[in-house]
């Protein structure tokens, strides 16, 4: 497979095809089909966690560099860094861009069960109606590379009593392994 490969549309894919096969079988059938699919994911993933044994610490960090492998090793929860770090690695990631327009983002929850994340935004950023598009463009795609595991991203408003939420491109949470 290419490293340029789109993750995001091979998911989305494989739920459009996995909700054609439910349809279109009985019940007996499609628990089946996800017992199998459960299998070849215990199995991959259960190989993807022997390559990091067998790989050396410099080995595991280029690992970590490649998109798809970071994936990967998130799916079947063997990437080496928690949902946090990877939530704060993935803003520090995007802070120079926000910093060059006055302004920073701080976290004030993440919620693993709900897959949410609530920020606030700093500094010239709070309030600026552009601050929309900055989450929207940087914050966004920086989180759903390192943290997919994140479905919605709320942003604390300030000037409100409420929170505006900003959806994120929905991911499914992985399911654990049987």
């Amino acid at each position: 497979m290419s490293a340029s490969l789109d993750m995001r549309a091979v998911g989305d894919r494989i739920e459009m095809l996995l909700g054609e096969v439910r349809a279109s079988v009985d019940r007996a059938s499609w628990e089946l089909v996800e017992d199998t699919i459960a299998s070849v994911t215990e199995l991959y993933g259960a190989g993807l966690a022997r390559i990091l044994e067998l790989v050396s610490a410099d080995e595991v960090g280029t690992l970590m560099a490649d998109d798809l492998v970071a994936s990967l090793l998130i799916l079947h929860g063997l990437h080496p860094l928690d949902l946090a770090a990877r939530v704060h690695e993935a803003l520090d990631s995007v802070r120079p861009y926000l910093e060059s327009h006055g302004g920073d983002v701080e976290v004030l929850e993440i919620d693993e069960q709900r897959g949410l994340l609530r920020l606030r935004m700093l500094g010239s950023c709070d309030g600026c109606p552009s601050s929309s598009v900055t989450l929207e463009m940087a914050v966004r795609e920086a989180i759903e590379a390192g943290a997919p595991e994140i479905t919605r991203i709320e942003v604390a408003d300030e000037s409100a009593s409420a929170a505006q939420e900003t959806p994120v491109m929905l991911v499914r949470k992985p399911v654990p392994a049987r």
